[in-house]
């Protein structure tokens, strides 16, 4: 049985690393697991990343870049997230929904409503078995963000990087209250510290979720050696 594990949180609060060490962990434990991003993961979404993330269109209004995430993510979940979940497989994902109504929702001020129909369009029945919530101050995250961008070769995608303090406080706020009001989908994960203490609380974290015996937990158990 398949198992769809998300990722989110704020600008540098160390998700992608900590996405690609789960990875490598169920690998090395021999679990099938396609790890993938949003906005991306398949070349037409990839195209609409690189527009949604470009400094240089900051003309992009509020609702046009939901729609643009929106269709992004249409094409990803379709294109890879159900084939990898169909097969059987662990899929663990770079921000889903969730970072929409975080950015979008609490970030620009739109309509949840609206916000939540674009998200059940886009994803049909697809959604996520557990989310890990990466959580940090936004100063320490931003700091990280930069340090990584500036060292960067080629394209920065940086245009969230540049909003405020107050946006990014207000996108940090906005995941606080999705995982107050999912608690038993929500993973909520100290972001401070080193890459492997992170880690560690990620897979003690995760582990403590697994209900012994129902099936839906299998892959996760085989993927965790619990």
């Amino acid at each position: 049985m398949s198992f769809f594990i998300t990722f989110e949180g704020i600008e540098g609060s160390g998700k992608t690393t900590q996405m690609r060490l789960l990875k490598e962990r169920f690998e090395a434990a021999g679990v099938a697991v396609t790890a993938t991003r949003e906005p991306g993961g398949c070349p037409i979404a990839d195209q609409i990343r690189a527009i949604l993330l470009d400094a240089e269109n900051h003309a992009i209004t509020p609702t046009a870049e939901l729609l643009l995430y929106a269709a992004a993510r249409a094409q990803h979940v379709e294109q890879v997230i159900t084939p990898a979940l169909e097969r059987g497989e662990i899929v663990v994902c770079d921000r889903f929904t969730d970072a929409t109504v975080a950015y979008q929702g609490c970030g620009r001020g739109l309509d949840f409503s609206m916000i939540n129909q674009l998200n059940t369009l886009a994803t049909g029945r697809v959604r996520p078995d557990l989310t890990v919530l990466i959580d940090c101050p936004v100063e320490m995250g931003l700091g990280r963000a930069k340090a990584r961008i500036e060292g960067t070769h080629g394209a920065k995608e940086d245009r969230f990087e540049q909003e405020s303090l107050r946006f990014h406080e207000k996108v940090r706020h906005g995941y606080l209250d999705l995982a107050e009001a999912n608690p038993e989908r929500f993973v909520i994960v100290e972001g401070s510290g080193s890459v492997e203490e992170i880690s560690g609380r990620i897979v003690a974290a995760l582990a403590q979720r697994v209900v012994p015996g129902e099936p839906r937990f299998a892959l996760l158990a085989q993927a965790l050696g619990s």
